[in-house]
């Protein structure tokens, strides 16, 4: 279990984390969102030592990471792929991460074959792919086999065989009892992989919840339509603040109308409806609503 409480970080005149509160739970896996700038790496390196709060706390399974006597055997964490020495191989890494810790080399070899390096374990690790770093580091992580997990951006430069391997790793240890804490900028894989999120916005909690209540939540009024008279029925509802898109031949996706305004219009005009829903937002979609005031760099249209 993570605690973060109060947690503050400022450099300078800039307040980087604000006063910032939450709990990661074990059992499930919490995604970290906001947009860039809003505090996230920051707050994952102030829980495990790297950087100092400026005020609060942060507490793995009760103490301070610091205070743990077997760090490596109680939280596992990639923040960075590449921090590692470019002229050593994958394995010898991971041996000499395994040192620290009295950690055997027959668990070195499992690491190595459950994130896949077998082939290139005894390459120098410098002449890595990103996707072959990403590997590597998540292996340093789950090295101790720890019972907390912390991953920053852990997908980034895999290719799809590797993002759903990663899903399938995470909700697995999730479902182990582990507690498995990652951020990411893929949202639709977050909606895949996450039970739960916290996101962020300027350092401060904007949203502390289930995956689902977030989509449930943001503002959606399109409405899906299946219907023979596809054609028709698109004429007959166009009208002042309606758009309607269509989708297959008989797929339509109109916005700016209820699905009972849309059932009457059909009923008047003596239509076939096969299908008539209402859309949940995507993640994408809420996280774009719930941190739009929230974004430190915007672009600007030319």
């Amino acid at each position: 279990m993570i605690d973060v409480t109060d947690l503050t970080k400022r450099y300078g005149d800039r307040l980087a984390v604000d006063a910032l509160s939450f709990r990661v739970e074990p059992g499930r896996v919490t995604g970290f969102l906001g947009p860039n700038g809003a505090g996230k790496s920051t707050t994952m390196r102030m829980i495990v030592g790297l950087d100092a709060p400026t005020a609060g706390t942060a507490r793995v399974d009760g103490r301070a990471y610091r205070d743990h006597r077997a760090p490596l055997r109680e939280v596992g964490v990639l923040l960075e792929a590449h921090a590692i020495h470019p002229g050593r191989s994958a394995r010898d890494h991971l041996r000499a991460l395994a040192a620290t810790h009295a950690i055997p080399h027959a668990r070195v070899e499992q690491v190595i074959d459950l994130v896949g390096l077998r082939q290139v374990a005894g390459k120098r690790a410098g002449a890595f792919s990103l996707g072959m770093g990403q590997r590597l580091g998540i292996a340093a992580a789950l090295l101790g086999d720890p019972g907390t997990v912390i991953l920053d951006e852990p997908v980034n430069g895999l290719d799809p065989e590797g993002v759903l391997w990663v899903r399938t790793l995470l909700r697995g240890l999730a479902a182990e009892g582990r507690t498995i804490f990652l951020s990411s900028h893929l949202m639709s894989e977050m909606a895949l992989t996450a039970d739960h999120l916290i996101v962020v916005g300027r350092g401060r909690l904007i949203a502390d919840l289930p995956v689902e209540e977030l989509t449930r939540r943001a503002a959606s009024d399109r409405v899906l339509v299946r219907t023979p008279d596809a054609t028709t029925l698109r004429e007959r509802l166009a009208g002042p603040g309606v758009a309607v898109a269509s989708g297959a031949r008989d797929e339509l996706e109109v916005s700016g109308l209820t699905s009972a305004q849309i059932g009457t219009v059909a009923r008047d005009h003596g239509l076939t409806l096969h299908e008539l829903t209402p859309q949940r937002a995507t993640l994408e979609e809420a996280f774009m609503e719930l941190t739009r005031d929230a974004v430190e760099y915007e672009a600007v249209a030319a």
